[in-house]
Parts: C-alpha cells; structure tokens; sequence
C-alpha cells in the first residue's frame, strides 16, 4: 500500500526542520561527542511509531541507534545511515550560535545542518512518517542507522556496528552522505550520486645532511633544504590524471577527458577544485619537520604528504606516480599508511530508483555517478558486506554543490529548509520502492 500521497512535502519539511533544530541544540562536538542526548531523543520518536530500537556502542554516552521495521517475510535491507557527531565550531567566526538551529532567511543554521543531521533528521522524519501512516515493508526491512564517531573515523561507530555487530549493520542497500548535491557543468546541471569513496596512500620524504650551527650555514648540510624542491613540485601537481576502472561511470557519462571535463568548468575554479580530485592522485604535503632549535641546521627532515587515491588502483601504480611527483634527488619516500577506496556499481534497483527521483524533479538535471575526494561511514558497509550496495544522496536543489561544500565544516553552516522537504520526501519515496 503507498503512503506517500498522504504525506504532503510540507508536512514532511516542517517536521524535518523541528527535528534538525532540535539535534543542532544538542552539543555533539567530537571530541569529546557525548551522542546519548541525540540519539535517545531519535530512539524515542522511532519506538512511539513501531520500530524496535537499540542503543549499542563501546562507550556508554556514545552509543550506536539501530532501529528496525520488518516485514513478515524475508527481503532486501534499506538503511538509512548517518551520523550525529559533528566537528567543533568557534561561535567567535559565526554570525549566530553554532548551537542555536536558528531558522533565518529560509535555513537552518548550526553546526551540523550539512554534515549531517540535516540528513539524519531527514531520514527519520521519513520513517516515523511512513510507520504513523501505517505503511510496513511488504517484505524485508527498513532500517535506520545512526552512528557516532564518524568524525573521527569511526572506530566507536560504523567500523565497530560492521565488526562487532554485522546482525545489526547488515543491508543490501544503504544511503548515507556524500552526494546529492547539483552543480552545472558546460551548460548541463547534474545531480551528484556518490557511488564510491577515494581511499588514501599516505608517505613522507625523508632527507639527510649533515648538522651545523645555524650561524655558519656554509659548514653544514642543510636536510631540511633538500626537499624545498619536493616541496614545490607536490604543491604543483595537484591531480595526477590515473586511469582506474571506478571512474568510467563518470567519464561516460559526461562523454569527455579529465582534461576537458576540468576545462568544461570555466572560470569557477572552486568547481574545478571539487571535480579535479574525482580524476585520479592527488597530493597535499601537509606537514614538515626538521631541526627542533631554531639555531641548529638539521641533520635529518621530512615532508608529510596526505594522498588520495580513486578506488581500483593498484599500488604499484600509486608508487609509481609518486616517484614521477616527487622526482631524483638526495632523499627516500616511505609508505605510511594506506586505505582502499570503495566503490558500488552505478546501476541496480536502488540506482534507478534515484535517477526516477532526479528526473522528476528536475527533468533536466542529469543524475551522474561521482567519487567523493574524502570517505564516509558508507566504507564500512562496503568493505565488511560486499554486496551491499553503499551511495551518498541526500538531495540538493536550493542550494549547489560549491556553496554547500563552501559550508560543511566551516563558519555560519546552514540548510535550506526546501532541501531537508525534498530529502525527506525523496526517502519517503525510497523506502516505499525498495521494500514493496
């Protein structure tokens, strides 16, 4: 039986933004994060509409919510992932209380709107809408995810739920943040539908000399000055094109290079900024290190570099396009640490389910698979169920790619209010395919 037509958008919406405003009030910074607040305030509206909810985690004030609405018979899992850790704030930038949920000028302001209880109290409003109404799955589960931790890799949430407690964390198909957002690219408007996640190959370069007293440089050997050169050519490469089967799906779709797809952006270079990463290595020295007096010429330094790296790609080849980056000279390179990418197929039920979506809304915004540069709690699920399907979408039509990127994260982070209706509706949609 569909619901939807009884759940009018601007029902959904003004719900949506009380419950937005409500968990911006409530001060998860992480660290420390302190959750229980957020997440029993969530527990208690699922339960009053039917869902079975539990609270499990490794520390008591952080839980994990799980909460479940389960057909009769056996079926696919929908989960609505998300998280309600956010990242610290320092009101002296901001124009209102990070803390307030203010509602302004047609947004929600706070720390969080973003990224992401924006989504999270979207994703519920959806659900306790479609259980009130009386709508269950026909068959499987509808299930919805709400973690801690993310902000800081998520030891104490998803990859903890996923090791720990894979009878809870196991779905067939999962929407969580890092995509949705539209962006307009040589005249044609796109909706970002983020399929997969960078993965990392973090380095440094070492350098040797010979130490001296700073006041007579020419006596010594300066290791610091050897990767001044490194330094420039890392800072200059930006993306490193690499070919890599997960970005097919983008370049098919947009029917161009790396080089013209950043070309085809123009004069906006903070699009290019969030595009170019999509297409191959990326690498961002982010750290040095060299002599700990200020008068003493150092015998040894070293550059940190963080390095992205798009999923599928063998390690050799990273290895490879690293030593081009950085060059000959008097210095080694040494792995720290390396994290693979993740990657769901552009294609499927809940694929097309999305693009159903994104054509009625906006008939001519084109629905394209992306690479989020950074990664997500969706990594996760991808790695410990590898048939789960794992996308970011949480639909953006007030407000464009550049300007809510701009936000997550920083000063004076708002919502529009029309996109929390649009997000809410579009699970509410979602929900009732998947799971007929």
């Amino acid at each position: 039986m569909s619901v939807a037509p009884t759940l009018e958008r601007s029902r959904l919406e003004g719900r949506t933004v009380d419950l937005l405003r409500r968990l911006i009030q409530i001060d998860t910074t992480n660290p420390p994060g302190n959750e229980r607040a957020a997440q029993e305030l969530l527990a208690e509206r699922l339960r009053r509409v039917g869902f079975e909810c539990e609270l499990v985690g490794v520390e008591r004030a952080r839980p994990n919510l799980v909460a479940r609405l389960r057909a009769r018979s056996d079926g696919p899992v929908l989960a609505f992932l998300g998280h309600v850790d956010t990242v610290l704030a320092d009101p002296s930038d901001w124009s209102c209380d990070p803390w307030s949920g203010e509602l302004r000028d047609g947004h929600v302001w706070g720390r969080g709107a973003l990224d992401m209880k924006g989504q999270v109290a979207a994703e519920v409003v959806a659900a306790e809408s479609l259980a009130a109404a009386g709508w269950r799955p026909s068959s499987g589960e509808l299930r919805l995810i709400l973690t801690c931790d993310e902000e800081a890799g998520g030891a104490l949430g998803a990859r903890w739920l996923c090791e720990q407690r894979p009878d809870l964390a196991r779905s067939d198909f999962v929407i969580n943040e890092g995509g949705g957002e539209t962006f307009t690219l040589g005249g044609q408007r796109y909706w970002s539908v983020g399929v997969g996640e960078k993965g990392v190959f973090r380095f440094r370069v070492r350098a040797r000399g010979r130490a001296g007293h700073a006041s007579t440089p020419g006596l010594a050997d300066n290791a610091l000055a050897k990767l001044a050169p490194v330094l420039s050519r890392l800072a200059a490469a930006g993306t490193v094109p690499l070919a890599s089967a997960s970005l097919r799906p983008l370049l098919e779709a947009l029917g161009e290079s790396p080089a013209a797809l950043v070309a085809s952006a123009g004069a906006d270079d903070r699009l290019v900024a969030l595009l170019e990463p999509m297409l191959g290595v990326t690498f961002a020295p982010t750290m040095a290190s060299g002599s700990p007096k200020i008068n003493v010429i150092p015998a040894r330094a070293e550059l940190r570099v963080d390095c992205r790296v798009p999923p599928g790609v063998e390690r050799s080849e990273v290895l490879r396009v690293i030593r081009e980056v950085v060059g000959d000279g008097d210095f080694e390179v040494a792995v720290d640490e390396t994290t693979d990418g993740s990657l769901s197929p552009a294609e499927g039920p809940l694929f097309e389910a999305i693009c159903e979506f994104c054509e009625r809304e906006a008939p001519r915004a084109r629905p394209l698979p992306t690479l989020l540069p950074g990664f997500t709690d969706s990594r996760w699920f991808r790695a410990a169920f590898p048939e789960c399907v794992a996308y970011g979408f949480f639909p953006q039509l007030a407000m464009d790619m550049v300007d809510a990127a701009q936000l997550i994260h920083g000063a004076d982070e708002r919502v529009p209010v029309a996109d929390l209706g649009l997000a809410a509706a579009c699970y509410v949609e979602l929900a009732e395919r998947l799971l007929r």
